[in-house]
């Protein structure tokens, strides 16, 4: 019985070093390039990337170059996402005149987005990425592909933050500080 406790808990213990590994990973600057062709750590199709904003226009992720840029996956129907997005809004208000530059990549159906943003309006650029957002934001180190799920880039455009989950204003105040 005791060593049966003991295998239990030792088992226990591994699984939650395992779950806090994966959780600093996902939380911290990247240590190596997640494909090839672009900074570090940045896939390098990922600045060729051109979406479709809701209202139809063209939006070319190359145009964010050379300034800091939070990148959000987000969608309408979920409640973290549209909880912090009055928060991505307020620090891009804040910090524009800094070169900071913030994109919202939907993970949704244009419809959708273009009725939820006629209701919030966002000053910072919004894009379709549709379903396929997910494997882009994966390939951005968003293992579980859920939403949301924020990145940061620097100037020279290398991967210095990544967030799964909502943000917080403390996370927010700590990026603000690379620009």
């Amino acid at each position: 019985m005791k060593r049966r406790q003991l295998m239990l808990g030792g088992a226990a213990a591994l699984a939650a070093l395992a779950g806090a590994g994966v959780a600093w990973w996902q939380t911290s600057a990247p240590n190596q390039a997640a494909g090839t062709g672009g900074p570090e750590g940045v896939p390098g199709p990922f600045w060729a990337q051109i979406f479709d904003t809701p209202d139809g226009a063209r939006l070319a992720l190359a145009s964010f170059s050379g300034k800091p840029l939070l990148v959000n996956f987000w969608a309408t129907w979920c409640p973290p996402c549209i909880e912090e997005l009055p928060l991505l809004d307020r620090f891009y208000q804040e910090n524009k005149s800094k070169s900071w530059q913030v994109v919202g990549l939907a993970v949704d159906q244009p419809a959708a987005v273009r009725t939820w943003l006629q209701h919030k309006p966002l000053s910072f650029p919004v894009a379709m990425a549709g379903f396929a957002g997910t494997e882009l934001s994966k390939s951005l180190g968003n293992l579980s592909g859920g939403l949301p799920f924020t990145v940061v880039f620097g100037v020279s455009g290398q991967l210095l933050h990544r967030r799964s989950g909502k943000v917080s204003p403390e996370d927010l105040a700590q990026w603000a500080q690379l620009g």
